[in-house]
């Protein structure tokens, strides 16, 4: 049985954190909004939204909420800009006032919410008349490349770990998904665009080792399986994985950012 694991901002940051901070920082400039703004990130994790919003666009405020105490933890040692705090919540139900904030996001969270309408329809409560909700989530079915690749060579190797991989679980994480729930939850102005950069790993072991760590799908599956199976894993992927002459490992890796336009109440 796997078991995902959401705890450890150290072993998150090892796996996937360090290659969310450009995707974030691409995010906020394509949201473009003006400075002096006061901004949530719903699911913040560890922070790397949040950093991304002080560093780039100038707010008035930023206000991070997330379920894991281990990630807000890490978030707080890692963001110690005094326009910047922290608060345990859940995005399904924000311990927060209606109509609070200019602008509402949510990074690479909301796919892993059991009821993402519902953490959506959240973030447009929270919202101002004419703020900005929106998120961005990982192309798992497509370029997205170190999980995109791990996948496929587990499946290849153990047809069982198809149901736990991302791209077949999560197809909110499309265009045409993200595209519907923002139009579901009544946001005007509905975009959705990719957002792409490149994990460059030193060498194999710089790609492997995060997977050792138990945090996410991924990691969770190589600690459930036997050694031989995690062996027989490893080498899949080191003869499968490009490598440049160097021996390093470039992959892209690619977003799916959605953006709306709050424009008036509906009262429940």
């Amino acid at each position: 049985m796997v078991t995902e694991v959401w705890t450890a901002g150290d072993a998150y940051e090892a796996y996937v954190g360090r290659w969310s901070r450009p995707v974030a920082k691409a995010f906020v400039r394509w949201l473009d909004l003006p400075g002096g703004a006061r901004w949530l990130d719903a699911g913040c994790g560890t922070g790397a939204l949040t950093a991304a919003i002080l560093e780039v666009a100038e707010p008035a405020e930023v206000l991070g909420v997330d379920t894991s105490e281990g990630f807000l933890a890490g978030a707080r040692a890692r963001v110690t800009d005094a326009r910047a705090g922290f608060r345990a919540g859940d995005m399904r139900a924000l311990p927060l006032p209606a109509g609070r904030f200019d602008a509402v996001v949510s990074g690479l969270a909301l796919n892993f919410v059991p009821d993402p309408g519902r953490a959506v329809a959240e973030q447009v409560r929270v919202a101002a008349r004419g703020g900005v909700v929106a998120a961005y989530v990982w192309d798992y079915a497509g370029e997205m490349g170190m999980i995109r690749h791990f996948w496929d060579a587990a499946v290849a190797l153990d047809p069982a770990a198809a149901e736990l991989d991302e791209g077949r679980r999560f197809p909110l994480c499309r265009p045409d998904g993200l595209r519907a729930l923002w139009a579901e939850a009544g946001l005007e102005g509905v975009t959705v665009r990719g957002l792409a950069t490149v994990t460059t790993f030193a060498g194999f072991d710089d790609y492997w080792r995060p997977f050792l760590g138990g945090q996410g799908p991924a990691p969770g599956y190589v600690t459930s399986v036997t050694e031989e199976q995690r062996r027989a894993l490893r080498e899949s992927l080191r003869a499968r994985l490009p490598a440049a002459p160097d021996g390093s490992i470039p992959l892209t890796a690619r977003a799916w950012a959605v953006r709306g336009t709050v424009r008036h109440r509906t009262h429940r």
